[in-house]
């Protein structure tokens, strides 16, 4: 009985690590696609990028999000660097879940 006991404490603990598993996997994939959004988004507007750091709350599939997006210069003064973070908010901002980063012609 107590061997039995022990294999179904240890099945039922395999299978909660699975769904935290699973829950964590979809977590990252809707940020990827929140950091994919972003940079589409800064390369629609046309390149007017000026560089600086903003952040933003961003939303995808029903998960919150914090979008940290920074905008650096390049040598080239005709393109700008874009880095996208993606955080949870309930992780205190600590835990980084995407992060993309593009390089984008300007409208100089």
């Amino acid at each position: 009985m107590v061997i039995i006991g022990v294999v179904l404490l240890a099945s039922l603990r395999g299978a909660m690590a699975l769904t935290g598993s699973a829950q964590d996997a979809r977590l990252r994939l809707l940020a990827v696609l929140s950091a994919e959004n972003n940079l589409l988004e800064a390369r629609l507007t046309g390149g007017a990028l000026p560089p600086g750091t903003t952040t933003q709350a961003c939303d995808e599939g029903g998960a919150l999000f914090t979008c940290e997006q920074s905008v650096q210069p390049t040598p080239n003064p005709f393109f700008r660097r874009v880095q996208v973070r993606v955080l949870h908010p309930e992780d205190a901002g600590e835990r980084e879940y995407a992060l993309l980063m593009s390089v984008i012609p300007t409208t100089n």
